[in-house]
């Protein structure tokens, strides 16, 4: 009976050891703070998208006056090659524009289950403190406590405030360690893997909900692709604009209104692929309830 109850004193803490999941947390908090941010994230979205729609205005000008320029020595034959590559360019805009659009909502709906998630598993390590030992289930509720202020409060930060997201990354670091070795005393008081082994388990799963979530912070839009819709976008300005004057009437109104509404979807692409810093943020509730239910 001695033996194995050692045996089982010795699984919980095989289980219960920081090793894998604490090595990965802090190599890729080491990677986040290795990690700069691309050169478009540092700018305000409002502040590219006007840009943007600055340059498609200036480019639908100069192609007009080019247009105008040689209307006289185009004959009818190109004015309809002209119209045709027009019409390409616009189609491979609204395919960037799908596409790019999705990957950024896509990217957006992950980290909102992403959160969902871990205020699930840190609500369950929670309930769970109450299979510990008696002596170590107020420190773990305070720990805990502490714990989810500390993730409400740097889910708040903007991802460039880098120096101050790696010293909330120490401290959380510092709290998993701290549970993990309350998890094992607790081992020594009380070896049941059905009542500690819970307990362990939903400790590894707020680990790893943890790591998830930062991960997926750090997975956007490839900039590659942003750069070439912005490429495209102006350039499309560019021929309505050469074909307007090709055509030798300008078409103002209805070329702003159309790169009005794209950049309005450029802009809502940009800002759900900026996590922390766009206009559009992940409702973190969750997690907020969850810290006042602990605080209570």
């Amino acid at each position: 009976m001695l033996r194995h109850q050692r045996r089982r004193t010795d699984h919980l803490h095989s289980v219960a050891r920081p090793g894998y999941e604490l090595q990965v947390a802090n190599v890729f908090r080491q990677g986040m703070s290795m990690n700069q941010p691309e050169l478009l994230y540092g700018h305000s979205s409002v502040a590219i998208v006007v840009i943007l729609f600055i340059a498609i205005i200036v480019l639908n000008e100069v192609g007009f006056r080019i247009g105008r320029f040689v209307q006289a020595h185009t004959d009818s034959e190109a004015k309809s090659l002209t119209g045709s590559i027009q019409a390409s360019i616009l189609g491979l805009l609204a395919l960037l524009l799908g596409f790019t659009f999705s990957m950024s909502m896509q990217r957006f709906d992950n980290r909102s289950m992403a959160l969902i998630d871990e205020a699930n598993a840190v609500g369950t390590a929670v309930l769970r403190v109450q299979l510990l030992p008696e002596e170590f289930r107020e420190q773990a509720g305070t720990l805990f406590q502490e714990y989810i202020g500390l993730r409400v409060e740097i889910g708040q930060l903007d991802l460039t405030r880098v120096e101050e997201r790696d010293a909330y990354n120490d401290r959380i670091g510092d709290l998993q360690n701290r549970l993990w070795a309350l998890a094992i005393a607790a081992t020594e008081v009380d070896p049941r893997p059905v009542t500690l082994g819970a307990f362990v388990t939903s400790l590894n799963d707020v680990i790893d909900s943890q790591g998830k979530r930062n991960a997926l912070l750090q997975m956007q839009v490839p900039e590659v692709v942003l750069l070439l819709l912005f490429i495209v976008f102006i350039s499309s300005g560019g021929i309505m604009g050469y074909s307007a004057g090709l055509s030798g009437q300008r078409i103002f109104v209805p070329i702003v209104l159309v790169s009005i509404l794209i950049t309005l979807i450029v802009f809502i692409i940009i800002d759900l692929d900026r996590p922390k810093r766009g206009l559009i943020q992940v409702n973190q509730s969750a997690l907020v309830e969850l810290l006042d239910g602990a605080r209570r």
